[in-house]
């Protein structure tokens, strides 16, 4: 079996961990790791490209650089941003948003901009927002507040992280996030729940819902988020999808008409997190799945694991944790068409076969987090005989 990868990037950088290096807490090194070495250590082909459109038909997937045959294909595009949905629908506009307050949640020149703009600010508000829907990694707004707040105190400048969250309350790890913004930076974040954005003014450095107006002297703007746009070029969108994911088997992440295409991470529909840990051991489960089916054989359906430390702590650094596996989906069909019941399935609990949780933030914890990241990271970038 013959395994290429195609990635129009020339170089990993993570997501998880990227607060960390913007509080300065882990060199650039850590994060960043080679898709080359990669592919040498575990024996596949790396291919830097960009897919621009799929034959399901013929099996053709299409790039800048030409073509290439598939008896199985994963797609994983990642996320696009949903500017429209916090009222900017002008397309000069966006970009012109996009490049003054970019969200640096798309590794790579937005989180430099942003590690750029935090170290050269000098006294102010920084607005961060968190927006709605199952955006990517629930918990990194609350962590990054707590790190850019870090760096405010260190330096001691006269500023202050105000946060705009969409949602009434926090949304995960509350008690822990709560208790490190009260007894760490008091007066270095204000926390500001069940803000809808609904304007941006660039001129004003102001964002508005239908209540208030909030002024900033600089800003990280992080609007909803949708599938990549890839999803919906090829025809794959679940109708009833507000985030345009694509519309897969629950059970086998294999696009609901086509038994050799399969969607995992940012752009699938189900209701699990889109955490780093989680799309990682979802990507383990599809690859036994593609196995099993090479030779005739259904596995078992497996949960994907939610493994989630974030650091609030600086000095020292201090960590919260939060754990879990998912409960068999209850039908074979496709995934979450009702947002609402999405958002109960997960804030309810009944979504969990098991949940672990630690608030109390703790140096120990801040430890594991930094295990963590370096066992993900081998698994990807070291050999495979290491797991």
């Amino acid at each position: 079996m013959e395994v290429v990868v195609i990635e129009r990037r020339s170089m990993f950088m993570s997501c998880p961990i990227s607060n960390l290096w913007l509080a300065g807490l882990v060199d650039f090194d850590f994060i960043t790791h080679s898709f080359v070495d990669a592919a040498r250590n575990n024996n596949y082909l790396f291919f830097q490209a960009t897919v621009l459109d799929v034959d399901r038909e013929k099996k053709l997937v299409y790039t800048e650089q030409g073509y290439m045959e598939y008896d199985y294909l994963v797609l994983s595009p990642g996320i696009d941003y949903d500017y429209g949905a916090i009222g900017v629908h002008d397309a000069e506009e966006r970009s012109e948003l996009m490049h003054r307050y970019p969200a640096a949640f798309k590794p790579g020149s937005e989180h430099i901009t942003l590690k750029d703009k935090i170290d050269n600010f000098e006294k102010g508000l920084f607005l961060l927002t968190v927006p709605s829907g199952n955006y990517r990694c629930l918990p990194a707004p609350y962590e990054r507040t707590c790190m850019i707040a870090s760096v405010f105190k260190r330096k001691k400048i006269p500023a202050k992280v105000l946060l705009l969250d969409h949602t009434h309350d926090i949304k995960i790890k509350g008690v822990g996030f709560h208790a490190a913004f009260d007894e760490l930076y008091k007066d270095y974040i204000e926390y500001v729940p069940s803000v809808s954005l609904v304007k941006v003014d660039l001129d004003r450095k102001s964002v508005s819902d239908e209540f208030d107006d909030y002024q900033f002297d600089d800003a990280a703007i992080y609007p909803r988020i949708r599938a990549s746009r890839l999803i919906e070029h090829l025809g794959l969108v679940q109708d009833a999808s507000p985030q345009k994911e694509a519309r897969i088997d629950m059970h086998r992440n294999h696009i609901h008409d086509d038994r050799h295409v399969y969607v995992i991470g940012d752009s699938r529909s189900t209701g699990y997190s889109k955490s780093g840990s989680t799309a990682q051991a979802e990507a383990r489960y599809v690859a036994k799945v593609i196995a099993g089916r090479i030779k005739g054989v259904e596995i078992p359906w497996e949960s994907p694991d939610t493994s989630c430390y974030s650091m609030v702590g600086a000095e020292p650094m201090e960590a919260i944790y939060f754990g879990s596996k998912y409960l068999h989906p209850q039908s074979a069909g496709t995934a979450m068409d009702n947002e609402r019941f999405r958002d109960y399935w997960i804030d309810s609990g009944v979504a969990f076969a098991w949940r672990d949780r630690n608030m109390n933030r703790s140096a120990e914890m801040g430890h594991e987090m930094i295990g963590w990241a370096l066992t993900h990271y081998a698994e990807m970038f070291g050999s495979a005989e290491m797991f």
